[in-house]
């Protein structure tokens, strides 16, 4: 089966994700740097999820790139992967709208962790496809900072019932860490 079809469904929905994103930002009242406090904690739960939102969109794309082909399973795993995505507008807008508060930071991290974990399956999925011989294989094998990236999404979760912060801070690294493109794959197609 073709991937260019899920390639297009899949830049579509996560642009889509992002302008729905944007569309709930307050328009802050009043002319002066003080007008924007209020909106501060929407407006930084906003960047770090399209910083988040662009790690998901890069790396879709680079492991589709190195697929050749795509099947049933790898749609319902693309699938799987887009429906949590499309769930950070809502919990990035209640963490902010919230000042960071336990529950809402709570929410947030589920989904990251569910995206994350989604992210995996369609890997395994696109991986299982091609066959141990494959070059996607060769490149998503090794996925250290992957399993990283998930043991530090459920450590952030159960941080956020001790002190939110700290999970927020987890947030920003696990994004810092994930804005350079996985080099497993572009080493293959450079």
């Amino acid at each position: 089966m073709n991937k260019g079809r899920l390639e297009a469904f899949s830049d579509g929905v996560i642009a889509v994700i992002i302008t729905i994103m944007v569309l709930e930002l307050k328009i802050p009242h009043g002319t002066d740097w003080a007008a924007l406090r209020p909106v501060l904690p929407t407006l930084g739960t906003y960047v770090l999820s399209f910083v988040f939102l662009g790690i998901y969109w890069n790396n879709h794309h680079h492991m589709l790139h190195a697929a050749e082909r795509v099947n049933g399973k790898i749609l319902w795993a693309n699938l799987h992967l887009l429906f949590w995505l499309s769930l950070v507008p809502f919990v990035t807008g209640w963490a902010g709208e919230n000042h960071f508060a336990r529950v809402p930071t709570l929410g947030y991290g589920i989904v990251l962790l569910m995206a994350g974990i989604a992210y995996q399956i369609l890997g395994r999925a696109i991986v299982h496809l091609h066959g141990p011989g494959s070059r996607i294989h060769t490149a998503l094998a090794s996925d250290l900072k992957g399993k990283l990236s998930m043991a530090s999404y459920f450590v952030a979760v159960l941080l956020a019932f001790l002190d939110p912060r700290i999970t927020w801070a987890l947030f920003a690294v696990i994004a810092f860490v994930w804005v350079v493109p996985d080099k497993r794959i572009e080493r293959f197609y450079s």
